[in-house]
């Protein structure tokens, strides 16, 4: 809506986003303008302009030949939206619940390793915009601030942390301490990434900061059970940075063992005792069997994804898998999704399939490489505004009423018209 003084400005409990709009269009006669193009193609491509060439081929590359990623844009373009019309949205609002948080739409910020390698600020920005905006935040065990630090930016916010489980128990467990002294009110285990996919860009380039500049960054720099390791292997952090990083890495975060449904439990009731109950959550399901196997298994929520294409070269689309594991247990457990989305239509999509809350990845991604805190900011905020317009102009008031009706799905073998980019 246009009008500043529209009725919906005052029944709903978050502010009007669509009125950035408005703003934006106003700006020029104060010789104002934006920091830059949301639109995600001109968005990617500033970040390629901006960014490190390492920067750019991590934040873009995908597994093998970026058939999934692929794959996901492709579900996103065959599932279409039905708009109703003549149907009042005055009283229309984008917030919704998640465990527990009201929160100010039913996007959140993806856990993505390493921000330090696209802007300085690192996580600390997207981490004080969403805490801003009050959106959840999750931060990733591969983050390259302190969880400490990253909480401090983050506020008063909802955030989640992002497990990847280390084969040494003591680390894991310090690290599930330190989560959530610092106030992250939801674990969530990553499954799909025990090892970094074949990216042929990266490979190519040993485009691997662990190993190089970042080396083990302050998430694990600053904690005591891995610096017992260090010790104990005789390094030291200044001087053996390289190989400290490499430790890290190797041993404790993408270190190629695997665990199984058997030791899951364990991990659960750890993560339990530590918070006092707070949720733990299975990010990288797929396929409705394993879905099935995490709710029979208690917990308390399911991340869909596929990691945006960058782990398995020609999977099913993430949107696709969607459907069926809603089928299966979305009256079960609070399924959540991530891997493709670029902007309010998208989201609008996973909701209609079944999702009650999605991730955002890449968008704020390129938006901190591109023109960090200010460009987070900018993106995700015109995010927002998308979605509340999309469901004004739609028709869909209500986050509830999204649902299968809200779309029409072509058949699968439908292409994009044209040649779509594969990053």
């Amino acid at each position: 809506m246009s009008d500043p003084n529209n009725p919906n400005v005052k029944t709903r409990s978050t502010p009007q986003w669509g009125l950035m709009q408005r703003e934006l269009f106003w700006a020029p006669n104060e010789g104002k303008h934006p920091p830059l193009n949301t639109h995600p193609d001109k968005l990617k491509d500033l970040a390629e302009e901006r960014l490190s060439k390492a920067g750019w081929l991590y934040s873009a590359c995908n597994a093998g030949q970026s058939w999934t990623h692929y794959a996901n844009r492709l579900a996103f373009y065959r599932h279409q939206v039905i708009p109703r019309t003549l149907v009042d949205t005055t009283e229309r609002d984008t917030a919704t619940t998640i465990f527990g948080h009201h929160v100010s739409a039913p996007i959140g910020f993806a856990p993505i390793g390493i921000n330090r390698i696209y802007h300085p600020t690192g996580e600390l920005s997207p981490a004080k915009v969403a805490g801003e905006l009050n959106l959840v935040y999750c931060l990733s065990s591969a983050g390259s601030y302190s969880i400490e630090d990253v909480a401090k930016a983050n506020g008063n916010g909802p955030r989640f942390y992002q497990l990847y489980w280390s084969p040494d128990d003591k680390v894991t467990l310090s690290m599930l301490e330190r989560a959530h002294k610092s106030g992250y009110t939801a674990c969530i285990l990553t499954t799909d990434t025990w090892q970094l996919a074949w990216r042929h860009d990266d490979v190519a380039m040993g485009n691997y900061a662990f190993y190089h500049d970042h080396g083990a960054g302050d998430l694990g720099l600053n904690d005591p059970a891995f610096l017992e390791r260090v010790k104990e292997a005789k390094l030291d952090p200044k001087e053996d940075k390289f190989e400290v990083g490499a430790k890290w890495i190797d041993e404790h975060i993408w270190h190629g063992h695997s665990f199984s449904w058997e030791r899951l439990p364990w991990l659960m009731d750890q993560w339990k005792r530590i918070s006092g109950g707070k949720p733990f959550c299975i990010k990288g399901i797929q396929n409705a069997a394993d879905a099935k196997k995490a709710v029979q298994m208690g917990v308390d929520g399911i991340v869909v994804s596929n990691h945006a294409g960058r782990q398995v070269d020609g999977a099913i689309g993430s949107l696709d898998a969607l459907e069926k594991i809603v089928d299966a247990v979305g009256d079960k457990t609070y399924v959540m999704f991530d891997s493709g989305i670029r902007g309010a239509a998208d989201v609008f999509k996973a909701l209609a399939l079944g999702a009650k809350f999605v991730f955002i990845g890449r968008l704020w991604v390129w938006a901190l490489g591109a023109s960090g805190e200010e460009g987070v900011r900018h993106v995700v905020k015109g995010l927002l505004a998308d979605f509340d317009i999309m469901v004004n102009v739609a028709g869909y008031p209500k986050i509830e009423d999204i649902n299968h009706d809200a779309i029409e799905s072509l058949p699968k073998g439908t292409y994009f018209p044209g040649t779509p980019s594969l990053t």
